[in-house]
């Protein structure tokens, strides 16, 4: 199966190198804030739709210009696609898939698309327009032979860490077909039950550092802004929400590869994440929990590795009914973890018992071909 793929790795700049990928940020950052604005009061202004033609032209224009001169000291690859993200930033906004489009800000993550005429690619080394020497990579994994890298995206996150990714024509193979179906379903208190009886540990990395994140904040709020010593305290809540964030997306990538090699069919509920994130008590451990992360992973994963994954409706009473005899009871608080059924006498643990009407509900849907996707924003 033909597919693309990115491969993440982090690399450590030259002082030079870091001077001009600062400077390249900076340019990408102001041609994506100026049309932005230029496109916002062209509509406010005079009704008028500004399209990404219309920006690429006034771009060219303001290069001639004397006080915008700097902007052809960097590389005019990642400036012009900066224009093209804002193009696809307004056509999800009119699909309705995203809000509408917010000004880059300075001191928040930043990123530097190159296409093929902007970088130098030989399979072992890497080096990007305007540096003399290739990027000081670590290279955690080697890429496939046969792989062509077609776009490099260098990105600086708010903990100032550098990281480079490299999309790839691929080919990937099925993996070999496996007898093992399984049920999931998502909690706060276990991340995963599985119709086999097995819970997985929620990671809580949020919750885990909840306490220290807040110690930093607040050490934080009492800098003086603009100071050294705030720009130091900025670095360390930084740092440990790059942690957070490293930790939570490890968990879930190994997780949901594991069911992936282990499983042919993976069924699961389809989760309203955005609208359950809208309960102020459960919202925070939701958002911790990333189910709409892990359930993305499983899909594209299942895709490419020939597994079929199976979404059921979310108001199926996967609680509420007996795996054994099917009776769905009237009503399941969810302070009921274990439940006994008054016609067959089965006792049930809440959270397994409905993990295997998933997949039970699941298979059926399967072979009725009523399957929806499990991941529902």
């Amino acid at each position: 199966m033909d597919i693309k793929r990115a491969y993440r790795f982090r690399f450590y700049p030259s002082p030079e190198q870091e001077s001009i990928l600062a400077r390249t940020f900076g340019c990408a950052r102001f041609a994506y804030n100026h049309m932005l604005r230029m496109r916002s009061d062209a509509w406010l202004k005079e009704q008028k739709r500004v399209g990404y033609h219309e920006t690429s032209a006034a771009l060219t224009l303001l290069k001639k210009q004397p006080e915008f001169v700097w902007l052809n000291e960097v590389s005019s690859v990642p400036v012009q696609q900066a224009l093209r993200h804002l193009q696809t930033a307004f056509v999800n906004f009119f699909a309705k898939r995203a809000r509408y489009p917010q000004f880059k800000r300075k001191d928040g993550p930043q990123s530097a698309e190159y296409t093929t005429s902007a970088f130098k690619w030989d399979g072992q080394t890497l080096k990007l327009a305007k540096m003399e020497e290739p990027l000081a990579i670590r290279w955690s994994r080697q890429l496939p032979k046969a792989a062509k890298v077609t776009t490099v995206t260098v990105s600086r996150d708010a903990s100032g860490r550098y990281f480079v990714s490299m999309l790839c024509d691929d080919v990937v193979a099925a993996k070999p077909a496996v007898s093992a179906k399984v049920g999931i379903d998502l909690g706060l208190s276990h991340f995963a039950i599985l119709s086999t009886g097995e819970k997985v540990a929620a990671p809580n990395t949020f919750r885990k550092n909840e306490a220290k994140l807040a110690k930093l904040q607040r050490r934080l709020a009492k800098k003086t802004k603009g100071s050294n010593r705030r720009r130091k305290a900025k670095l360390k809540v930084a740092k440990l929400h790059a942690k957070i964030a490293d930790s939570r997306r490890d968990f879930l990538h190994k997780l949901s590869t594991r069911l992936i090699n282990e499983n042919q069919v993976i069924a699961v509920e389809s989760l309203s994440v955005s609208n359950m994130q809208k309960n102020r008590r459960l919202s925070k451990s939701i958002a911790d929990a990333s189910w709409s992360e892990f359930l993305r992973q499983l899909e594209y994963k299942a895709k490419w590795y020939g597994r079929e994954l199976i979404g059921i409706d979310r108001w199926y009473p996967s609680s509420k009914r007996c795996s054994d005899c099917g009776y769905t009871a009237p009503k399941m608080p969810l302070n009921v973890r274990q439940w006994t059924c008054p016609e067959c006498g089965s006792i049930h643990d809440r959270d397994v018992n409905a993990a295997r009407n998933v997949l039970a509900a699941g298979l059926a849907a399967s072979a009725r071909r009523e399957a929806v996707s499990p991941v529902s924003l």
